[in-house]
């Protein structure tokens, strides 16, 4: 099949494939940018206390703070130069080709196609603590709801999706106030040093070791954030709203990650939390009682918290798709768009992807092959940022990156010490990761290479404007 947006421009083509221009303002955008993210201060994230002790998870979180930091600068910059909702994917086309641009897109894929999967089974493991509900069924329930929600409408999604990440916010406010008064220093260094690991100390129970494995959990803390442009076509102003929101939602997000870093295993203790399921509960219980009011009420709100980053990140993945499809590198009914102007398949079909891989029940897992597809998509998306420095200098940059090329290298290389920290943590999961990336690459280039590199990154682009005013 043809590409019918790159070889005519095509108006019946872009009629089929349109989003509802203007829904997101700057705040709007924030509130996504922190949504997307905001379960990793909910759970997952204390896993990295039990594999690096509290100093190594500090060291690693703090590596990985840095890097998405200068992660969210260079998004900024290439956002505002180049507004598509392809996000990560638009910015590799642009200097890499469609093999840079397809293998970017699809490492963003595989981490918002499975991300969803670690969070719906951490939704589960809160849902047993308030009502005893746990499983399949539970999964399942979570997706239709919340895509059906999407199928509604963007403009309105993003604002039930803001509305939630407020219940989120107001949650983790709530249990910083309660555990605040029980911390102690000595809680964060009651994991004993490993005999057996050279360098183990107090601080470091697990050595420099436990500091690589652990970098994986760091990421948890920020994980998506990235996918703030993905809104670039339905932002009201996206050359300024969208670095802007992105920028925004970073500054927020850590501090949310130092308040539960310090305060849960300071509380509660590095040794138990690191075994939590519902860390923020848990250590909430740990300290007032099992029945406590308190705990039951960030239960409930903080719910919200997972729910916020499972909804956003449907949302992300949908977009990524729908450029994908209207590009040419997925098949063309992902990008069918409707009266409502959502991509429905592009809702759909990954959300069946992500429910049968939740079915494993092993959240870490998600995490890893999550985290697996991030640092490729960074490590290409930083590339991409000093490739086009260089190729494209006099390019329209309503927003200018703090540092340029030296902050895209800082991203480049500490995104490259993560990937390789996922197989050090799980091996086998890292390998299930590279497989899913290795059969995506494979359907690239036996069904799509020979099709979509006939058009070059100026002509996809320039299509796509010519399209839009044609109907505009």
């Amino acid at each position: 099949m043809s590409n019918k947006l790159t070889d005519s421009g095509s108006s019946e083509f872009m009629e089929q494939r349109q989003l509802k221009k203007g829904v997101a303002g700057p705040f709007l955008l924030a509130s996504l940018g922190v949504s997307y993210v905001i379960s990793g201060d909910y759970a997952g994230w204390n896993f990295g206390l039990a594999t690096a002790g509290w100093g190594g998870l500090l060291i690693a979180a703090t590596l990985m703070g840095i890097m998405y930091l200068a992660l969210v600068l260079v998004l900024a910059e290439m956002s505002s130069a180049i507004p598509t909702a392809g996000g990560g994917y638009s910015f590799a086309r642009r200097v890499m080709g469609p093999v840079g641009g397809y293998a970017t897109g699809l490492a963003v894929l595989l981490e918002y196609a499975i991300a969803p999967a670690a969070i719906v089974i951490f939704i589960g493991q809160y849902t047993n603590a308030l009502f005893g509900w746990d499983g399949p069924t539970v999964y399942a329930t979570f997706y239709v709801i919340f895509i059906a929600i999407h199928l509604i409408g963007a403009g309105e999604a993003l604002r039930v999706m803001m509305v939630i990440t407020a219940l989120a916010v107001i949650a983790i406010i709530v249990t910083a106030f309660g555990l605040a008064p029980h911390f102690e220093v000595a809680n964060l260094f009651d994991i004993p040093p490993d005999v057996n690991v050279a360098g183990a100390t107090e601080f470091l129970p697990y050595g420099w070791y436990g500091v690589w494995a652990a970098l994986p959990f760091g990421m948890w803390l920020f994980l998506a954030v990235e996918g703030v442009p993905l809104a670039a076509e339905e932002a009201k102003d996206p050359k300024k709203d969208v670095p802007r929101g992105i920028i925004g939602a970073m500054l927020f997000l850590l501090v949310s990650a130092a308040v539960v870093l310090f305060l849960v295993p300071g509380a509660a203790g590095a040794s138990a939390a690191g075994e939590m399921g519902a860390p923020l509960v848990d250590a909430l219980r740990k300290v007032y009682g099992e029945d406590s009011m308190l705990a039951s009420f960030v239960n409930v709100v903080g719910l919200a918290g997972l729910i916020a980053s499972f909804f956003s990140i449907i949302y992300g993945y949908s977009r990524l798709v729908f450029a994908l499809s209207r590009a040419g590198y997925l098949p063309a009914f992902l990008s069918l768009t409707g009266k409502r102007k959502v991509p429905t398949w592009a809702l759909v079909v990954p959300g069946l992807v992500g429910f049968i891989a939740s079915l494993t029940g092993e959240g870490d897992k998600m995490i890893m092959i999550a985290v697996f597809g991030a640092t490729i998509s960074y490590a290409l998306q930083s590339y991409s940022y000093i490739l086009l420095k260089k190729n494209e200098p006099e390019l329209e940059r309503p927003y200018k990156t703090p540092g340029g090329s030296f902050t895209a290298t800082i991203s480049l290389v500490l995104s490259l010490i993560a990937l390789s920290s996922c197989f050090v943590y799980d091996f086998n999961a890292a390998m299930w990761a590279v497989g899913l990336y290795v059969v995506g690459m494979l359907y690239y280039f036996i069904f799509k290479h020979k099709e979509v590199s006939k058009k070059t990154a100026e002509e996809e682009f320039a299509a796509l404007k010519s399209a839009e005013a044609e109907l505009d």
